[in-house]
């Protein structure tokens, strides 16, 4: 069972206002990376549903979060079908977080008073997401749905829409001020948090580091 509802979900995203996005099959760096988004000041963390045995990884990484990051809340990201997210809340997913739209997901996210996040790429899906039950709808592929000026332009027609791009975003304070200044709930961000490399080398302080720089800078523009 979730831990956190779908309203303390909506407001931690846009509180710290960053979720980093993150998978890897190895049990031991997904905790030593979700340690240190927390040791940084992350406080969601989306667990993207990419390898075989995902479900296996999250149960355990979940289990270990609780105890180890208490107050980090989990979820799921990836996700485009119902029965995986059924799977994914008996694990005890907090959120789930989809590249598209899917119905069935929504419902069965809504039985259970689940947060759900779609990714959507017009106006009219951001609308149809809403019509379902989305609080934050993420825009994805970030960049390619067309960046900052995207979601401007959404905002314009639809003022009370809450954005998170995902896909296009770095750590840095330009393009941050970029997605804010445009009106963005909260950020998605993987790969520029954790290089190939600083993996390779274990480098948890750098992903720690990494964190603190970047909601610091989300802090300044908000």
């Amino acid at each position: 069972m979730a831990r956190f509802s779908r309203i303390e979900v909506a407001l931690k995203m846009k509180e710290t206002g960053m979720v980093p996005v993150f998978y890897h099959k190895d049990i031991e760096v997904c905790k030593a990376v979700v340690k240190a988004c927390y040791d940084g000041g992350a406080r969601v963390f989306e667990f993207t549903n990419r390898g075989d045995f995902a479900t296996l990884l999250f149960a355990e990484l979940n289990k270990w979060t609780i105890e180890n990051c208490p107050e980090m809340i989990m979820g799921v990201g990836s996700i485009v079908d119902e029965a995986t997210a059924a799977m994914y809340i008996a694990l005890g997913t907090n959120f789930v977080v989809a590249p598209l739209i899917d119905e069935a997901t929504a419902k069965v996210c809504n039985k259970r008073k689940i947060a759900w996040s779609p990714g959507c790429g017009s106006v009219t899906e951001i609308g149809r997401a809403h019509e379902l039950g989305a609080e934050v709808v993420k825009i994805f592929p970030g960049s390619q749905v067309g960046g900052p000026s995207f979601v401007a332009a959404v905002k314009g027609p639809m003022p009370w829409a809450s954005i998170m791009p995902t896909g296009g975003v770095t750590p840095t304070e330009d393009n941050l001020k970029g997605w804010f200044d445009a009106g963005v709930t909260c950020v998605g961000m993987g790969s520029q948090l954790f290089p190939k490399d600083v993996l390779e080398n274990k480098d948890w302080n750098y992903i720690t580091n990494k964190c603190k720089d970047a909601l610091a800078i989300i802090q300044k523009l908000n």
